[in-house]
């Protein structure tokens, strides 16, 4: 997938636990878990919000595009 989630990288930069996290904006930290390791097809734009009030960052230092490669076998 072309969307590449870099919450990982800002919780290392702000100090911050997924666990903590997970429950300062009030998501299990199974669906957080998904969040962070980019296995969900969305994230609700009240969800971005409370983890960038949270971190102190913008949606563009937690989301990414990396277009994929061109499939050659096409």
């Amino acid at each position: 997938m072309p969307i590449i989630v870099n919450l990982d990288v800002m919780l290392a930069k702000r100090k911050v636990r997924s666990k903590e996290l997970a429950e300062l904006i009030d998501i299990t930290e199974a669906n957080f878990s998904l969040l962070k390791s980019g296995k969900v097809k969305g994230v609700r734009f009240a969800t971005l919000e409370a983890i960038c009030r949270h971190l102190d960052c913008q949606p563009g230092d937690l989301l990414e595009y990396r277009p994929e490669a061109p499939n050659e076998d096409e």
